[in-house]
């Protein structure tokens, strides 16, 4: 008898006793909500009035990015055992499970790991279910728009990071830094390293071709810094490239996306008081001044590193072209066009006079 896989995976939920929210009367009911079946955030921000689709014209539904969103138990769940197929818990935990669709990250870590920067929880053995339980992948019953959306996510430092016996955040307070940014800065501003970016996607070629692989330059420089749900935190960027395919000599159109961004690159010890404060980016974009983020220079980009405030009018990007394989630079005549993504907004004017001034290490000793 033959027993199709979704069936199956049904079946053994049912008789295997899993945890409330994985059964059906769970799992079955709030996953097809989820933003994992649903690949809301992504259409979401594409298809908004001032998203990359106003020049791709191109629906979302059309994109080869959907392929990675699962619609079954089975995507993540199912795992072939001799002659059977098997439903199990061990395998939707494993992080070889996830990283195939979170590339991104997965690209992360293999810069960290190159650089011998390993995320502090990795480092130690910890993976992606350890932080994301269940209701972070089946969701909540809610339709999201973004995980970015306030209780999207369950997964937060303080889950962990908290004083025993509280459920206030285990800062030391005796160090400045923490009693001092605790109500306004996120964790991740400054335990963060660095943040991921995909720069200068060609979505032309992308289109056209339907790979990923050589039509954007990964970048892992900076941190930038924006605002999000009340308090500063890392975030980061995507340039695009698009040119029309009629007519022929459309120019083509320079796209770039701000968001706040939690790359897994996290490290016990936060930042020093001047990794953050009276940095050249803050005093320039203070100034009034715009701050260069990367340059051309041998086939690819160079880039600024260190934290830089987000300021879009503040900041000037490169974007390259691609000709006969080759990237090229390309110029840009006129505004850049932009989008705020992910519920974030950029440092407002009094924020930058604050980072522009220097640190005094007197009342902000290192962590």
């Amino acid at each position: 008898m033959r027993i199709f896989p979704a069936l199956l995976s049904l079946m053994v939920v049912v008789l295997s006793g899993m945890p409330a929210w994985a059964e059906p009367q769970g799992c079955g009911a709030l996953f097809p909500k989820s933003l994992h079946y649903r690949g809301e955030g992504m259409r979401y921000w594409y298809e908004k009035s001032d998203g990359l689709m106003q020049y791709t014209k191109v629906p979302y539904d059309q994109l080869n990015c959907k392929t990675c969103h699962v619609k079954s138990c089975d995507s993540c769940h199912l795992e072939p055992r001799k002659d059977a197929m098997t439903f199990s818990v061990a395998k939707a935990r494993n992080m070889e499970t996830c990283l195939p669709c979170h590339s991104r990250e997965k690209l992360a870590m293999k810069m960290d790991a190159a650089a011998g920067q390993p995320d502090v929880h990795f480092d130690a053995g910890m993976g992606c279910a350890d932080c994301h339980d269940g209701m972070d992948v089946h969701g909540d019953g809610t339709a999201y728009t973004s995980m970015r959306q306030p209780g999207a996510v369950k997964a937060s430092c303080e889950n962990c990071h908290t004083e025993e016996g509280t459920d206030a955040p285990a800062f030391d307070r005796t160090t400045v830094s923490h009693s001092q940014h605790a109500k306004d800065l996120d964790c991740a501003a400054c335990h963060v390293q660095s943040t991921m970016a995909c720069l200068n996607c060609h979505f032309g070629a992308f289109l056209k071709t339907g790979e990923k692989k050589g039509n954007f330059i990964p970048a892992k420089n900076w941190t930038l810094l924006m605002n999000y749900n009340g308090k500063v935190t890392s975030a980061s960027a995507m340039t695009f490239v698009h040119r029309d395919k009629t007519p022929a000599d459309a120019p083509a159109v320079p796209f770039i996306a701000y968001a706040p961004y939690f790359t897994h690159s996290v490290t016990a010890a936060g930042r020093m008081c001047d990794d953050c404060h009276g940095t050249e980016a803050a005093v320039r974009i203070a100034a009034g001044e715009t701050v260069r983020v990367n340059t051309f220079a041998n086939g690819g980009l160079d880039n600024i590193e260190g934290v830089v405030p987000v300021v879009p009018d503040g900041l000037t990007w490169t974007f390259l072209d691609k000709k006969d394989g080759e990237w090229v630079e390309l110029p840009v005549n006129g505004p850049v066009a932009t989008q705020m993504v992910g519920y974030g907004t950029p440092l407002t004017t009094a924020q930058v006079r604050k980072l522009a001034k220097p640190a005094v290490p007197a009342l902000h000793p290192a962590h």
